[in-house]
């Protein structure tokens, strides 16, 4: 036999080990890492927080910009600079009308087309050093002070679970839905 099918029936012996392995893992067999314990109901309803673009499963709660220009100087002035011009990270505001062009700023008002989508990560990811800690009004706010910044609405403007999804942002029609199974390969 030669070296080079040696070598083919010691991989195919070793691909047929490690699946057996996982087969094994994944029966619960004492095989298994053991690694992590199973998530409580309470846990991921903890974590479960995702917001479509219509606005489904906003909670209560609502902030203007005028109280969200004071949770982002606490919170994301550091990293995002003065109005979300940019700094240590990305710039937030500005940017409208660029993205044709071959210097195009993507921005939460120049790129991102639904306002629901600031909320949604504002909520789950901000700030940096201690993501999901803001309060539902916090967050509406902070989402308010935002659309503010980039001249989408108004300074005075309560941003809430009605008025949120009815936002309509800049970029909202640059997006083409896509069916990925009619995409040909």
């Amino acid at each position: 036999m030669s070296t080079r099918n040696s070598m083919g029936l010691v991989g195919l012996a070793a691909l047929v080990c490690a699946c057996s392995s996982l087969a094994q893992q994944s029966a619960g067999t004492p095989e298994s890492p053991n690694l992590g314990v199973p998530a409580t109901p309470e846990q991921i309803a903890g974590w479960d927080i995702s917001i479509p673009p219509d606005g489904a499963g906003l909670p209560a709660g609502s902030g203007t910009a005028v109280e969200g220009a004071a949770i982002y100087q606490a919170q994301c002035f550091a990293c995002h600079g003065e109005r979300g011009q940019g700094l240590v990270n990305d710039r937030l505001a500005g940017g409208q009308g660029s993205l044709a062009t071959s210097a195009a700023v993507k921005t939460v008002g120049s790129y991102w087309p639904y306002a629901t989508t600031i909320f949604d990560f504002v909520r789950r990811a901000m700030p940096y050093q201690a993501p999901h800690s803001l309060t539902n009004d916090q967050a509406y706010a902070l989402t308010a002070y935002l659309l503010y910044v980039n001249g989408i609405i108004e300074e005075s403007r309560v941003i809430d679970a009605g008025s949120l999804p009815r936002v309509e942002m800049p970029n909202r029609a640059g997006f083409e839905r896509v069916d990925p199974y009619s995409v040909a390969r």
